[in-house]
């Protein structure tokens, strides 16, 4: 094909879709704010302070000391901050300076190291959660003077979420920074249509990427019709097409065009001819896993069907005397079957075992030393060894044995560990691909008229679903995307997503999840979320992000690695010299040595035996596979786990301080009291109150709404839900929230206070001992007590109680009983907090503690080194999570991307905090395992190995044997990993010790 196939390209960043170098619009050159383009690129790629993060598939690694020299490289550039790589995903996260490097130098850095490197598109997961500010070109028509400048600015820059707003006269374009996530480019464009002008988006600063496979290519006029069509797509910034792989990639901008519409125009603009489908990242991640497993598998087979026979010309072949007649016939200086032998073992040797050498020399010409540099060196001097015996015989006629055999033989089961180690470490990342492949592949469209009529159903790929899609979800089938209900009723399973168990009843209003399932009912669903922002999406990046991540007890797996072949190699040399040393001075007896053998053959094989046996892989495994696996099984029960320094920081917890109100508590409070105790009507009192906390958004202000309402219609509630703001409330003036104590407003010109002791000591106003005992009373049956004053005269009181979930005593006991010291943080009065303390059976507390104390509460527990875990709900609680050792968000939900958190519990349950400890506690201890066995291998191995044993109990390990150890010992320690997929969350039952009859 031609090369044009591969390289085709289109840069377009300022028309519609206009090609690069076209000069005849005269939107190319106009830049009303100077570094747009510049400033905003920076502000896409912003991680934090500055920083930019990538990650790079790297090719080639094959144990820990290959990583290390990647990380060693990546550090090693200028403005490189931090580097870590991932042995197990072929991986590399790099956060960088990008005013001092660019992405081509990292990847030019990976490949002066001597491996592949490729940049992957960026994920989700690093782009701030706001997406910054994006900064929008609009065409607006119908200004005539300045004065229409003004208005059009004037009305852009009051808009809620922009940030700046240049309008130019002379070119009729208004560029407006605005935050996404308050307003949209369709509400910009109303506004100034609201004005009385026209208005239209030209282009916008974001950018999205799309992979598609493309079918129906066949030649150069192909290539100008797809040239043609991309080119007239308006919002198409840039497309390459690679011709080898009928793979299309176009960016574009999603604020003008959305990756369903290229697709259509691709396909409507060939007439059909060619078919295009979104190519899933993932998917693709996949195949190349399965191509890697697939390669190795060629591998070890090819290197067996060469090794066979010179294993049956050795071993099997003499006790056959026609067959070993005819391997005895002379063939110019050697005999037929070491003319076999030789061709045989340099086909296993340099063509089947050219990886090793490659990647030898590569870690080599680093200054590092790995595994294949350990294979390289035994198999090449097996082999050298006998191709010199061989020609030494051929011109002394003194034949010494060869050993071609061990060459082969080593190579082939160094191939076979290999091949059971790419399967093996496959399985580790088992719960990503059951997390991709929860999302349905395709989706049921809703086809509308200009008049939002449904006319008509249309199946999608469902990575193709845009924003505001309406999709029809039919019984048994996968919600395609999170959105909103618009139609219909059913229940839907989400326990694949959240853990939660129970089907939950999804109405009109009703939020759901993307992947999870429809059980009994149509539902007609609008889509909030796609792509990468969806929640399941959010998932599979957090799950990645922490298996790329390392635990510190890496750190010495690394150590060992990095000097480990080095070590190997000179305990060689010395095993070497011992021998052959040892035999002539006739240290040992003649009758130990080989068949026709010497004394530096039988040091060469014990020498050999040692460079092959030992195995830094199976240290460099240990941990980073125990890490995915872990992480992947918490995700699969509803506990995310951010990495692996979190996990290994969670199974030294000795302190979990809860939160109360929606973390011990349900988080539904309920209103159980109302006093007067004045002459004020009751009704009269529950709609001041109301009117107070209307404008409040805490749970306690949404009780008494509910609860004043329902006094007022209850006897109508088809009235009751529209009421919200209606005249039942009253009016209310200078409200003001005061955090920890309760609301202040003016209401009739007059001052009411809602809230605790507090707020009215601060207020000047004393409270009677009626009060007073009422509140005690309240607060010993633990409720919160709620003042009122009107005027400032006390006017009334309120009991609020919120109810305890129902596991939270048994898991305070349950922590008590694993050696974790439960505690009690709230801002509640100390009555109310030791009563439900009580009710628990947390003897810890601390109470009446402002929302900003309760990180300063953590660090008086840190004092003495041990680590803390505060379990809150994520929002209010983030300044307490972001300072305690581990942050665990409780009840998170569909809101995962909690920054402060360290593990995100996505169900409402306090068990899953004992499923968070427990579930680190038995990684830890697999953790411990497999070092302790790879250790041990190495250490009893390498003796034997080196013939250690061989004096007196003539033990001795044959070259291909060792090899053989060697391979199964990196897979020993992966299947003790995979292990933990048999993880079971604890019973409660058990932990507490508890018989049930």
């Amino acid at each position: 094909m031609a090369s044009s196939l591969r390289d085709l390209q289109l840069t377009s960043l300022s028309g519609g879709g206009k090609p690069a170098g076209d000069d005849s619009g005269d939107l190319e050159d106009v830049r009303l704010l100077d570094s747009y383009e510049e400033e905003e690129k920076e502000k896409r790629e912003v991680v934090e302070e500055g920083m930019r993060r990538i990650q790079v598939r790297v090719s080639g690694m094959t144990c820990a000391a290959c990583s290390n020299s990647v990380e060693s490289a990546l550090l090693g550039v200028i403005g490189v901050v931090h580097a870590s790589v991932a042995l197990l995903q072929n991986k590399a996260d790099v956060v960088f300076d990008p005013k001092l490097v660019k992405d081509e130098d990292i990847k030019n850095a990976i490949e002066d190291a001597g491996f592949d490197a490729e940049i992957l598109p960026e994920s989700s997961m690093f782009r701030s959660k706001s997406q910054g500010t994006l900064s929008g070109q609009f065409r607006i028509g119908g200004m005539t003077c300045a004065a229409c400048v003004n208005s059009v600015e004037g009305i852009l820059k009051k808009l809620p979420g922009v940030k700046r707003a240049v309008v130019a006269l002379a070119t009729s374009l208004g560029e407006v920074d605005y935050d996404p996530n308050v307003i949209g480019k369709d509400d910009i464009v109303n506004a100034i249509e609201d004005a009385g002008f026209e208005a239209a988006l030209v282009q916008s600063s974001e950018q999205d990427k799309i992979l598609l496979g493309l079918v129906g290519i066949t030649g150069e006029i192909d290539l100008q019709i797809l040239d043609g069509i991309l080119r007239n797509l308006k919002g198409v910034r840039q497309f390459v097409f690679d011709g080898m792989l009928a793979q299309l990639e176009v960016l574009f901008d999603p604020e003008v065009i959305g990756s369903r519409s290229i697709v259509d125009g691709i396909e409507n603009g060939s007439n059909g001819k060619f078919k295009a489908h979104v190519r899933n990242p993932y998917t693709t991640m996949t195949m190349n896993d399965i191509e890697e497993s697939s390669k190795m598998f060629r591998l070890f087979t090819t290197s067996l069907f060469l090794s066979i026979p010179v294993f049956l010309i050795r071993v099997v072949c003499p006790r056959i005397p026609l067959v070993y007649s005819l391997l005895l016939w002379r063939c110019g200086p050697f005999i037929m079957s070491d003319w076999l032998k030789w061709a045989l073992v340099s086909l296993v040797q340099f063509v089947v075992g050219k990886r090793f050498y490659i990647a030898a020399g590569r870690a080599l010409r680093n200054g590092s030393t790995n595994m294949d540099v350990l294979v390289a060196l035994g198999t090449s001097a097996s082999y050298f060894y006998s191709v010199y015996a061989l020609l030494y015989g051929a011109v002394t006629g003194f034949w010494s044995p060869t050993y071609f055999e061990t060459s082969a033989m080593l190579i082939t089961f160094v191939l076979l560990g290999k091949y059971l180690e790419t399967l093996a470490k496959g399985k580790t990342s088992d719960a990503i691909k059951k997390l991709v492949e929860l999302a349905p592949a395709l989706a049921l469209l809703l086809v509308k008229d200009a008049g939002g009529k449904s006319i008509g159903e249309r199946e999608i790929d469902a990575l193709l679903i845009q924003p505001g899609d309406t999709l029809k979800v039919l019984p048994g089938s996968k919600i395609p995307a999170d959105g909103v209900v618009v139609w219909g009723s059913s229940y839907v399973d989400e326990s694949m997503v959240t853990g939660e168990s129970s089907p939950v009843l999804k109405e009109v209003n009703s939020l759901v999840i993307g992947g999870t399932m429809n059980f009994h009912g149509a539902l007609h669903i609008q889509a909030t979320k796609v792509g990468s922002n969806t929640v399941l999406s959010q998932i599979i990046s957090l799950v990645e992000t922490a298996q790329m991540s390392k635990a510190p007890i890496q750190k010495f797996a690394d150590y060992v690695a990095s000097i480990f072949v080095p070590t190997v190699v000179t305990m060689a040399l010395l095993t070497l010299l011992g021998w052959y040393i040892c035999g002539a001075l006739g240290a040992y007896p003649e009758e130990w040595l080989p068949e026709n053998g010497n004394y530096f053959v039988f040091a060469l094989m014990f020498s050999i035996s040692v460079v092959v046996i030992a195995c830094p892989c199976a240290l460099g495994l240990a941990t980073p596979t125990a890490v995915m696996v872990a992480t992947g099984v918490g995700a699969n029960n509803g506990v995310l786990i951010k990495g692996g320094e979190v996990l290994e920081r969670a199974q030294k917890i000795k302190y979990v301080v809860f939160d109360k109100t929606g973390t011990l508590t349900q988080g539904k409070a309920t209103v159980t009291t109302a006093k007067v105790f004045t002459g004020m009507d009751r009704g009269d009192f529950l709609t001041l109150v109301a009117s107070a906390e209307a404008s409040s958004e805490h749970p306690l202000a949404r009780a008494i709404i509910e609860y004043a309402r329902h006094f007022h219609f209850f006897n109508d509630p088809s009235a009751a839900k529209g009421v919200q703001n209606s005249g039942w409330l009253l009016d209310v003036s200078e409200f003001t929230a005061l955090p920890g104590r309760g609301v202040q407003c003016f209401i009739h010109g007059k001052r009411v206070l809602v809230g605790n002791r507090k707020l009215l000591t601060e207020g000047g106003i004393s409270i009677p001992t009626e009060v007073e005992n009422f509140l005690v009373e309240l607060e010993e049956s633990a409720k919160t007590g709620i003042l009122v004053t009107y005027n400032d005269t006390l006017i009334g009181a309120l009991g609020v109680a919120d109810p305890l979930k129902r596991e939270a005593a048994v898991v305070v006991e349950g922590l008590r009983k694993m050696g974790v010291r439960p505690v009690m943080v709230t801002g509640d009065n100390w009555r109310t907090a030791r009563a439900v303390a009580k009710e628990v059976g947390i003897q810890d507390v601390r109470a009446e503690v402002m929302p900003a104390g309760k990180a300063e509460v953590i660090r008086t527990f840190q004092k003495d080194g041990s680590i803390v875990a505060m379990v809150g709900d994520g929002i209010n609680d983030s300044p307490a999570l972001a300072a305690a050792d581990v942050g665990m968000a409780i009840g998170a939900g569909t809101d995962i991307a909690i920054e402060a958190a360290d593990y995100v519990l996505m169900r409402n349950s306090l068990e899953d905090v004992i499923t968070a400890i427990d579930l680190s506690r038995k990684t830890f201890t697999r953790i411990r395992l497999n070092y302790v066995f790879a250790m041990a291998y190495n250490v009893i191995a390498i003796p034997v190995a080196a013939g250690v044993f061989f004096p007196l109990l003539r033990i001795k390990l044959p070259p291909w044997m060792a090899g053989a150890c060697m391979a199964l010992s990196s897979v020993s320690v992966v299947c003790s990993s995979l292990l933990l997929r048999r993880y079971k969350k604890p019973r409660l039952t058990t932990i507490l010790e508890i018989t049930v009859e």
